[in-house]
């Protein structure tokens, strides 16, 4: 039975997520080719004024909304811009009442919180929830990692590479290629041309491949079938100690 409940749930997983070529109910104003939100989705309206990009993940329960309320007319142009390669981690908001815009390649971890919108409290006597709100346009730069639980506060504008570390609150301007954390965020850290990262990085860069392999030769490890590769194991077990006995007798 519960195999069946898995396999079941994740046939509604792919039924329901929406793609360009099976948006469902929702009509974006743009959503690029491989574009994937996943479902269950958070709460979208709005969708003909917000552009999603080609190449983006959109994690399970991420809301997307543009405007203050569904079913208004907001105009010619996009609200929220989403560029290309974006991932949005599960659980994200995006609250876009005036113009959004997260640059092509950002990663959000999850549960991350981009708005254009804050309460006003200007007046003492009537309640915070019925003062009109202060709006103010968001912009986040291409190529930047914002952590698990960052909010990114109305007027902010986030250069790009920009490292937000998890929990932080960012308002104002945040210079490109700096990381920041803290709330309310700080620069803790920045890389300039002159002068490299200050403070220095603790580790070395992480190496995608090892010196001396070629990708071709990657690739064709790829391409092993299980049996090689124990095989393979086999030999270097054997050669290791053929090495040793030669170690103990020489």
């Amino acid at each position: 039975m519960q195999r069946a409940v898995h396999a079941g749930w994740a046939w509604v997983q792919r039924t329901g997520s929406v793609t360009a070529e099976h948006p469902g109910r929702f009509r974006f104003g743009a959503l690029g080719v491989h574009t994937r939100l996943a479902f269950p989705l958070g709460t979208v309206f709005g969708e003909p004024w917000i552009h999603l990009g080609a190449h983006c993940i959109v994690g399970e329960q991420v809301t997307l909304t543009a405007g203050l309320m569904p079913d208004l007319d907001l105009g010619a142009e996009p609200i929220l811009r989403i560029g290309d390669g974006v991932v949005l981690g599960r659980g994200s908001h995006v609250i876009a009442d005036t113009s959004v815009t997260i640059g092509s390649d950002c990663y959000f971890g999850p549960y991350v919180y981009v708005t254009s919108t804050n309460h006003s409290y200007d007046d003492p006597h009537e309640p915070i929830g019925k003062q009109w709100p202060r709006m103010e346009p968001v912009e986040i730069g291409p190529g930047c990692w914002i952590g698990t639980g960052a909010v990114i506060l109305p007027g902010a504008r986030i250069g790009r590479n920009v490292v937000v570390a998890a929990g932080a609150v960012v308002r104002g301007v945040v210079p490109d290629h700096a990381v920041v954390a803290g709330a309310p965020a700080r620069v803790v850290r920045r890389w300039t041309p002159t002068e490299g990262w200050q403070p220095p990085l603790r580790t070395p860069a992480p190496v995608p491949i090892p010196d001396g392999v070629t990708p071709e030769e990657l690739l064709a490890l790829s391409e092993l079938d299980e049996e090689t590769v124990a095989r393979l194991a086999q030999l270097d077990e054997e050669a290791a100690a053929r090495l040793a006995e030669l170690d103990a007798e020489g």
